[in-house]
């Protein structure tokens, strides 16, 4: 995939076997297949109900994400950023290293990537229960 991020930052991954699925499917419905070269993410017209050229601003992204996590009674502030640290630290839990998740994350440094990494907010069921009464 190629990812155009902040401050104009141009990034290349591949894509999981199960993303490109997920891809695939919306391309096809949104009918975006027959046009590469616009966005991939664009805002609906009001009036034909229909994608526009125009693509998504952030804030609205961040909108949708906080109107499908209320029926879900989560209370926490969800964004994009909580999606990225969910799969750094989904990628570390299952033997990445850091360095490559840095370079997936296109961070410059794994100092930046250890801000995403949440392993150490966990607590285990066994280590409650060390607490004896």
């Amino acid at each position: 995939m190629r990812l155009h991020e902040k401050r104009g930052n141009r990034h290349k991954v591949p894509r999981h076997h199960i993303l490109e699925g997920y891809l695939n499917d919306y391309l096809d419905k949104c009918g975006l297949c027959e046009d590469c070269t616009g966005h991939m993410f664009c805002t609906i017209d009001r009036d034909t109900k229909t994608l526009s050229e125009r693509r998504l601003p952030q804030a609205n992204v961040w909108q949708m994400i906080r109107r499908r996590t209320r029926p879900a009674d989560i209370d926490t502030l969800i964004g994009c950023h909580t999606f990225r640290a969910t799969g750094i630290t989904a990628y570390l839990k299952n033997d990445g290293t850091l360095e490559k998740a840095a370079q997936m994350a296109n961070h410059a440094s794994t100092r930046t990537t250890r801000g995403y990494d949440w392993r150490a907010d966990e607590i285990s069921l066994d280590e409650v229960e060390r607490v004896s009464i």
